[in-house]
């Protein structure tokens, strides 16, 4: 979702539930942001709703996620294929039907679940207790934010802004500029896809001690060339590794 001059205003998952009713699954922390901005741009006779305080979202991920999660259900999940869903997914003592989806922010398999919110707790603890030795524990943003570097996936505030096109940040698969209908971006989106853009995302290893942080500048023999959007201590590769708009 982009302004005018190709910044993003957020990336985000959009389910088609119905010939005319759409799930769009933001950032939390652009919800208001978001809701207003899909307002101001509304027309014909389309409704908009923020029914964020309705749903509890859990994400399970990992190799080990579809056998554990299966063991709940009685609806095949090999069936969901990857960045597809299925809606009114049962799940054994947990009151409400979920929308189950083969997505995540993690690089590895697993599912995002939409539930209602009634009944987030109970699956919660239904998750915690069919993975339980299979080593299933809750983990924070901190781990999370590791994965999702490794997996090189972009996040909004970091690899992408209003600042930097979702071309720049070297998501070009989710920007469909041939497409006959118009939206917001389109002409500066569509050059920077056919013409390359003036930046671009790229991966630098930290050699030395430390690890650079958000808005770090880059130099190349003493001139600035880029900054840092995100840094940290890649687990899985045993080096401090960041990410840098140059």
């Amino acid at each position: 979702m982009c302004y005018e001059d190709g910044g993003t205003v957020d990336d985000l998952i959009v389910y088609k539930l119905d010939d005319n009713k759409y799930l769009l699954v933001v950032n939390a922390a652009n919800t208001k942001k978001d809701f207003e901005w899909i307002e101001k741009h509304v027309e014909g006779s389309v409704e908009v709703s923020n029914v964020s305080d309705q749903f509890v979202q859990l994400a399970l991920q990992g190799p080990k996620a579809e056998p554990i999660l299966q063991a709940l259900t009685d609806d095949d999940l090999s069936e969901i294929k990857f960045f597809r869903f299925k809606q009114d997914v049962a799940f054994k003592g947990v009151n409400h039907t979920a929308i189950v989806s083969r997505t995540g922010y993690t690089g590895e398999d697993g599912f995002e679940i939409y539930i209602d919110q009634a009944s987030g707790l109970e699956l919660w603890n239904a998750i915690l207790e069919a993975g339980k030795d299979d080593g299933v524990t809750p983990v924070g943003l901190g781990a999370r934010d590791t994965l999702r570097f490794e997996a090189n996936l972009a996040l909004y505030g970091q690899e992408l802004s209003k600042d930097i096109t979702p071309i720049e940040a070297g998501l070009g698969f989710a920007v469909k500029v041939k497409k006959d209908s118009d939206f917001n971006g389109k002409v500066v989106l569509k050059d920077q896809k056919e013409n390359g853009p003036k930046r671009k995302l790229v991966g630098i290893e930290m050699l030395d001690k430390g690890i650079p942080r958000h808005g770090y500048e880059v130099f190349k023999e003493g001139e600035p060339v880029g900054f840092v959007t995100s840094g940290t201590q890649s687990p899985t590769l045993g080096k401090k590794c960041r990410l840098s708009v140059s």
